[in-house]
């Protein structure tokens, strides 16, 4: 019997997410956070950035979050990349994380990732 469910979303920043990445592949589930620096009602698209990378997410799945600009939000969802590279999220989950420590939080995903990396060393 196979199966189905909904993957965790891979903690990635957005400067991360770039074509060369391996976190850059369609269908791929992520979790990422970033500055809201556009959101249109009509079209349900948010355009969150980090470090100068910017990234569209599709909204139209969730509820119950109002969008400011200048805010900090997380969002959890699948990739489509586009025929140009262009990716769009299309996010399950989202939420404001306003008062989040990025610098604290970076220094945490960079501990997570080593800490993972040691453990599949160690187990093979």
């Amino acid at each position: 019997m196979a199966t189905h469910g909904i993957k965790s979303g891979a903690l990635v920043t957005l400067p991360e997410l770039q074509p060369s990445s391996p976190f850059f592949e369609e269908g791929a589930s992520l979790r990422v956070t970033g500055k809201l620096q556009e959101y249109s009602a009509e079209t349900a698209i948010a355009i969150v950035a980090e470090d100068g990378a910017v990234l569209k997410i599709n909204t139209e799945h969730l509820r119950d979050i109002t969008f400011r600009v200048g805010s900090i939000y997380q969002f959890i969802g699948e990739l489509l990349i586009l025929p140009d590279n262009e990716a769009i999220l299309h996010a399950r989950v989202g939420r404001n994380v306003d008062g989040i420590d990025l610098n604290l939080y970076h220094q945490s995903l960079q501990l997570l990732r080593q800490f993972q990396a040691d453990h599949m060393n160690n187990s093979s």
